[in-house]
């Protein structure tokens, strides 16, 4: 479940910014989707004169009006360099960065802000570990784990740092319902594994991996551990010191704050030890031609002038993930995401990729599949004629989709804004699109 809100919300000031806090919070106390939904601009516009049906979270999510707010405000009030200069622009643009740090710090319960370094995404934030991480860490003839299931960024990043140093990469691989196949993670474990990475939950799979069980069983035998939270930020109740995780890395445009916005968590130690990523202005301590000190956390990971408006939209973004934390609301989802998980494991023209066993409640409202005899392209395309956005392709997880034989999948991803007449028309008309290419 999402996480609940544990403090009085509050913002930087603008006009008007509080009453419409006060209506968001009555709006999803009423669990009314339509006043939810009015909250974020993109959802009443029509596609090819048809309703938009967005069933592309898993990529994306759209914005609220309050994240395009205070990303208006900072670019047309206070647009300035951060902890830089003096004068009030840009004391008001760092204030809007650093809070934007603690509401993060608070959401993850990290233990310190100087855990949280930002960056310009998941991608981004992998890659700072790999190199960081591997520079200090990693020599010829060791290991690095990842999983079957991961992100290209997840996987490319480490064949890259392996390159380098000389080590080598292992795989943890999944079973025929895309579940990690952990029987095998003991004997993948050596005295020459220096970290395991591993997603929180696959963008393809849409199975919320024992995260917390992996840790656990890589940290009995001196292992870190780096979680891709991409998705996992947005469906789960993160709390990095509970799942004792080393790193954790997620993306903001998938959690409703801005483009171009990500966040490594990064246990103190583990920071403090490793090499910077990148050189240059705002990481330093001193510098001069003879050798350069480094700033203490988190600057020494900020190099350079950062996306200062987009970073602090991650406090509205979280504050409403926060407020959407409503248990008419989550079971609202959940019928959701039980209706097309059932109609979509009954209908035999279609493949399902990613099964729950067990218990549903391990299986989020994402769903990857192929038609029998029908091209995935072919069907994203005649879907976004009726007015319905879905990805196809291979969700940038090209050794999975080896895994299963295919070249591509649909994929539909649902978010709390969208309503079950939603869920019921893509489910129509993938029954007429299917129907129109057999």
């Amino acid at each position: 479940m999402i996480k609940s809100c544990k403090r009085n919300i509050k913002f930087i000031n603008f006009a008007g910014y509080f009453a419409y806090i006060n209506n968001l919070s009555n709006i999803v106390a009423y669990m009314n989707i339509e006043s939810v939904r009015s909250l974020f601009p993109a959802l009443s516009r029509k596609v090819y004169g048809k309703d938009l049906v967005y069933l592309d979270n898993a990529a994306t999510s759209q914005r609220p009006q309050s994240v395009i707010d205070e990303w208006n405000r900072i670019t047309t009030e206070s647009n300035a360099n951060i902890h830089r200069a003096v004068h009030c622009l840009s004391d008001e643009a760092t204030q809007a960065y650093e809070n934007s740090r603690d509401a993060v710090r608070e959401f993850l319960n990290a233990e310190s802000r100087q855990e949280i370094i930002f960056t310009s995404g998941t991608t981004a934030s992998v890659n700072l570990v790999a190199f960081s991480f591997g520079e200090t860490f990693i020599s010829e003839g060791d290991e690095v784990i990842v999983t079957e299931a991961e992100h290209h960024s997840n996987i490319v990043p480490w064949q890259m740092m392996c390159n380098r140093k000389g080590a080598s990469l292992k795989v943890l691989p999944v079973d025929d319902d895309g579940h990690l196949m952990l029987d095998k993670l003991d004997e993948l474990i050596t005295d020459r594994t220096k970290i395991l990475a591993v997603t929180h939950i696959s963008n393809v799979l849409g199975i919320i991996n024992p995260v917390k069980e992996i840790i656990s069983r890589c940290h009995d035998n001196g292992v870190p551990v780096l979680v891709d939270g991409a998705q996992g930020i947005v469906h789960c109740d993160v709390d990095v010191r509970d799942l004792d995780c080393d790193f954790y890395v997620f993306s903001g445009h998938k959690l409703y704050a801005a483009t171009g916005t990500g966040v490594l968590y990064g246990n103190k130690k583990w920071l403090e030890s490793m090499i910077p990523y990148m050189g240059g202005g705002e990481m330093v301590g001193t510098v001069s031609f003879t050798g350069t000190t480094y700033a203490p956390l988190p600057m020494k990971f900020e190099a350079g002038t950062q996306n200062f408006a987009s970073a602090a939209t991650f406090k509205p973004a979280l504050n409403l993930v926060k407020l959407l934390n409503n248990n008419d609301l989550i079971k609202y989802n959940d019928k959701i995401r039980d209706f097309v998980l059932d109609v979509i494991q009954r209908d035999d023209r279609i493949r399902l990729f990613g099964v729950p066993r067990g218990t549903i409640q391990n299986k989020i409202p994402l769903f990857s599949f192929v038609v029998n005899g029908v091209h995935h392209e072919d069907l994203a395309l005649i879907l976004d004629k009726m007015g319905i956005a879905v990805r196809s392709g291979q969700m940038c997880a090209e050794p999975l989709m080896d895994r299963f034989g295919v070249t591509g999948m649909l994929r539909v991803s649902f978010a709390p804004y969208n309503t079950m007449e939603e869920a019921e028309y893509f489910i129509e008309c993938l029954n007429r699109a299917i129907n129109m290419l057999i």
